[in-house]
């Protein structure tokens, strides 16, 4: 990057440094500065400011009234002040992925709020398949968003939800991500969005008892501001050569068209987000942020209604890294004219002005960004003067932290956390057969278990002082200084205190030093010496050790799966502020763990697959075993969805059909290409292309109700998957797809039923090689644990 976009990121970073020192040190208490606002008098006449007219009106208005210098300014995620329209500036740029982050300079804990609620990591709360517990944390981030709001420490505008597929297991940022599948990211974006916007709740409640007279355009009024990130085929951070910043992602119609944009399309139409932020790499030759088709695809096809940033710096790559403009003006204009309305940074607002002399932009290129952004603000009500400020009388810092939320997020830990391995039914311990307990690993003391976009915690538990809980005599050694576990200098007293204990609790795995923004794995091992550490503890200890492993990426622990001296495996993920509280109720029994993996373990072999590929389809002719569950034929330690409990479930299919009829399309053309034969070997298939049957599906409906009986002594909840695949396959579609899932609490000795609803051209459907919709005439099967059902269609 340039020695500019270099000092943008290096001051930037520098302030987030200090911003730490003072929160963790608590150095000094700043002075409280209240909330500006537009719109408030003597600046309240003018007709931006009046709430009677609809925001289209109103933001066309206020442009009308900026110079073009005033106009460029708001091009940046720190938009500059009005002071003769009495705008003050305004920040876009916060952050809450799982909970308040300081990583936005839009947020600090410099004031009446000093943290906030730490909710696992993606991840991890989406190894939970829960969408009400989704919509439950999105929820609760936004009103402690709010409350530190109307405390002056933080925006309206949140750069989150991250819903890249989390394609390759070495991705630093897979974290996160809802995971590898694009139904279940689907899913987390819509309850993501929608309850971090205010949208589940009526419009009075959202905006306050004191508005009597609601305008046309409250149903388009927000709370919050979410945003799905990053648009799109982002996910690698260095690798080789190759960065975020200069990697050209080579990717296909067909996996653009039912892996890499279904969360996307998803977030938008279904969940109504108010932002979309490109990313920085290149789609196909064209960086994302100057990428017109891709940009206008998403306003016009999919009908986004918000703005558009880049990501941090991602404008000034489009010279600078990615080489695709000769000058920053034709960067600026590139990303302007193909649709993106603000860069987090500096680089619109500095080249602008000149892009424009140059006849490169026009003004009306300038007010067509700025409409996008300022109707965002007003949906926000930003705009709506002494409304704006009393919206925020009923939210404060008791809302921040307070013991729902914690409560949640212990709840959201709980359900998420997968047990792996339960070899002879070591788990769960009875704390009163248990006299004495080793913990090692460097991070079984760390209350730094949040992952990546954390703030300053409420009040954190490590995992050694959740099971001091429970056990009276608990032994600590770290075994390793860190995680990267280069030196053997601690293995001894390691081994020393595993000899003592009755039971032995290993946390292993990985954390920010191995895996996060701007830092991808080279491996899939556990680092360093970490591995030969387990192994050396696991031979002395009296009872078969139980592994507990950290980390949002998965990990070849393939040396763990078949030893019987390692009894137990749990994966915790980066869980957050109550990860230890959960952990140890999980380890005594008082929670039944049931969360699934929501991505592929691979096993180490896996990182001969250059990380650069974006294919998603196996290709045998150059040994390339495809990825995801969805197309990965290799070997693996942990497949997709996998996870134990403490009981036992027994599935019974109660009601799905056995044959569906389909009548067929009535346009001559549409014949034609109904009746044209897919060759796959030696098969003809007959399939229809979706959009031209698609008045006609709602007749394909259905619904499967499955039963679940517990068999065991303990109540929990049960994860329910429902796949779906062709029983004859066209090449390149998928193994199998997640077309539904559901967890369902059942007591110990009871029963319980769901049901899913299957719309059959959407979920049995595939894509051709040119990225259109088809659907197999035939028969599909469904298949859920011990379930396997046949659907037939046919054509009339």
């Amino acid at each position: 990057m340039s020695i500019q976009s270099t000092h943008f990121f290096f001051i930037f970073f520098i302030l987030q440094f200090l911003q730490l020192i003072t929160t963790f040190c608590h150095c000094y208490t700043p002075i409280q500065k209240p909330v500006e606002y537009p719109c408030l008098p003597p600046h309240n006449s003018y007709p931006f400011c009046n709430t009677s007219l609809p925001f289209k009106t109103r933001a066309q208005s206020l442009i009308s009234l900026l110079h073009l210098d005033e106009k460029i300014q708001q091009l940046s995620n720190n938009a500059s002040a009005v002071p003769r329209l009495g705008i003050p500036p305004y920040e876009w740029w916060s952050e809450s992925l799982h909970g308040i982050s300081y990583n936005g300079p839009g947020v600090s804990f410099n004031g009446t709020i000093e943290s906030a609620t730490g909710f696992p990591q993606v991840i991890v709360t989406a190894a939970a398949f829960n969408r009400s517990l989704w919509s439950a944390v999105a929820a609760a981030v936004a009103v402690e968003a709010v409350a530190m709001r109307g405390a002056g420490q933080a925006g309206l505008t949140y750069w989150a939800p991250n819903i890249n597929i989390f394609r390759d297991p070495r991705w630093g940022r897979g974290q996160e991500t809802p995971g590898e599948d694009p139904m279940v990211t689907s899913d987390y974006s819509v309850a993501y969005v929608r309850a971090f916007q205010g949208q589940n709740r009526p419009v009075e409640d959202t905006y306050g008892r004191r508005r009597r007279v609601l305008s046309d355009d409250d149903g388009d009024r927000l709370m919050l501001s979410a945003c799905c990130k990053h648009f799109t085929a982002y996910d690698l951070e260095k690798w080789g050569q190759f960065t975020r910043y200069n990697f050209n992602a080579i990717v296909t119609d067909r996996d653009m068209a039912d892996t890499y944009q279904v969360p996307f399309k998803s977030c938008i139409q279904q969940g109504n987000a108010s932002c979309l932020m490109c990313s920085y790499n290149a789609v196909n030759g064209i960086p994302a942020c100057a990428n017109h088709d891709l940009l206008q695809k998403a306003r016009n096809e999919w009908n986004f209604k918000g703005y558009i940033t880049s990501d941090c710096d991602a404008v000034a790559t489009i010279y600078e890294d990615q080489k695709y403009t000769k000058t920053p003006e034709d960067a600026v204009a590139a990303a302007l004219k193909a649709g993106t309305d603000i860069t987090c940074g500096t680089y619109m607002s500095l080249h602008m002005m000149s892009a424009f002399k140059q006849d490169k932009v026009s003004e009306e290129d300038i007010d067509r960004a700025l409409l996008n952004l300022f109707t965002v603000q007003l949906r926000l009500g930003l705009f709506d003067g002494e409304l704006a400020r009393n919206r925020f009388a009923e939210t404060g810092p008791q809302d921040v932290c307070n013991s729902e939320h914690r409560k949640l997020a212990l709840e959201a830990v709980q359900q998420g956390i997968v047990l792996l391995k339960n070899e002879k039914k070591l788990l769960p311990l009875d704390k009163h057969l248990v006299s004495s307990l080793a913990v090692i690993g460097p991070m079984a003391n760390s209350t730094n278990l949040g992952g990546t976009y954390v703030g300053v915690p409420c009040n954190p538990i490590s995992i050694l002082e959740g099971l001091k809980e429970y056990v009276n005599t608990v032994y600590h050694a770290v075994g390793c200084q860190d995680v990267s576990c280069n030196w053997k200098a601690d293995f001894a007293e390691a081994v020393s205190v595993a000899e003592k204990a009755d039971y032995v609790i290993f946390v292993a795995g990985l954390d920010l030093s191995q895996e996060t923004e701007d830092l991808d794995r080279n491996t899939l091992l556990l680092p360093g010496y970490q591995m030969e550490l387990v192994l050396s503890v696991a031979a002395v200890c009296k009872k078969p050790l139980i592994l507990v492993l950290t980390g949002g990426g998965p990990v070849d622990v393939s040396f763990a799966v078949g030893d019987p001296r390692v009894g137990g495996v749990i994966w915790i993920g980066y869980p957050g502020e109550t990860g230890g509280t959960a952990l140890s109720e999980i380890i005594f029994g008082q929670y039944n763990p049931g969360g699934r993996l929501p991505v592929t373990w691979y096993p180490e072999s896996f990182t001969s697959v250059p990380m650069t590929d974006m294919n998603m389809r196996a290709d045998p002719s150059r040994n390339y075993p495809g990825r995801t569950y969805r197309f990965y034929t290799g070997d693996q330690i942990y497949r997709f969805g996998y996870g134990l409990s403490y009981t036992s479930f027994t599935y019974k299919l109660l009601s799905a059909p056995r044959r569906l009829s389909l009548r067929g399309p009535t346009s001559k053309a549409a014949r034609q290409r109904k009746h044209m034969l897919y060759q796959t070997g030696k098969d003809n298939l007959d399939y229809v292309y979706v959009d031209e049957v698609a008045r006609y599906c709602g007749s394909l409906r259905f619904e499967v109700e499955i039963s679940l009986t517990n068999n065991g002594d303990m109540g929990g909840d049960e994860v329910v998957l429902l796949f779906a695949k062709a029983s004859k396959r066209i090449e390149g579609s998928p193994e199998r797809e997640l077309i539904g899932f559901e967890r369902v609490h059942v007591k110990s000795g009871g029963s319980g039923q769901t049901r899913f609803k299957v719309d059959p051209c959407e979920q049995f459907s595939t894509v051709d090689v040119s990225g259109e919709r088809i659907l197999l005439i035939g028969d599909h099967i469904l298949k859920s644990e011990n379930i396997e059902h046949v659907v037939s269609i046919e054509m009339i």
